[in-house]
């Protein structure tokens, strides 16, 4: 069964969690959890606290066993962007864009959920 958890609109470049976000997948929950630990990068703090959501989802929701949940996908998507202007020289400006990011964290207990088809 599949669970998930999303966190949108963070002010976050997503090409600069992207890499990270290949890293956990794939992994088992308690092995994700420690690279985004040891990592010292905005990014591996917002993935964690992603990662960390969906495992109280999967835990409180759907009533799974943390200890056989893997990451399944971890996803970095773009959000909106922002967008300031900076002040040059004579008068001009140059544009400035404040991206934004869209994190998905996808667990699975590795069994499929199907519904019983009529």
């Amino acid at each position: 069964m599949d669970v998930q958890a999303r966190t949108r609109f963070v002010r976050l470049s997503p090409s600069k969690a992207r890499d990270l976000a290949r890293r956990i997948q794939g992994r088992p929950v308690s092995e994700a959890l420690d690279v985004t630990g040891h990592c010292d990068r905005k990014s591996a703090r917002l993935l964690g606290k992603t990662l960390k959501s969906a495992i109280a989802n999967a835990e409180n929701n759907a009533k799974l066993d943390v200890n056989g949940l893997i990451v399944k996908r971890a996803v970095v998507d773009e959000g909106p962007r922002m967008k300031r202007f900076w002040a040059r020289a004579r008068g001009g400006v140059r544009p400035i864009r404040k991206r934004m990011a869209h994190l998905t964290v996808v667990l699975t207990d590795g069994t499929e959920s199907r519904e019983p088809q009529e």
